[in-house]
């Protein structure tokens, strides 16, 4: 099962973002959002999904690397 659902739900709540912008390929530079802003949204998501994102710094761009993060994560969890 895919994250990018709540995902996307997240960041129209958080962000005040259409929903139609957040596609897939959408980069996280386009939709106005800076790394602080990434990293909020990161801690919380962790909260949301009940998950411990990883502590090394990793590259997200668009919108499916965090989407693939995540659904990463969750598989391991519950592995």
């Amino acid at each position: 099962m895919s994250s990018l659902p709540t995902i996307q739900r997240m960041m129209v709540e958080q962000f005040d973002l259409k929903p139609e912008d957040l596609t897939p390929d959408a980069t996280l530079e386009s939709l106005g959002l800076d790394s602080l802003s990434v990293i909020e949204f990161m801690f919380n998501l962790e909260d949301e999904l009940k998950i411990k994102l990883p502590d090394e710094r990793v590259e997200l761009k668009t919108l499916q690397d965090v989407t693939n993060l995540v659904d990463r994560i969750v598989a391991e969890k519950s592995a």
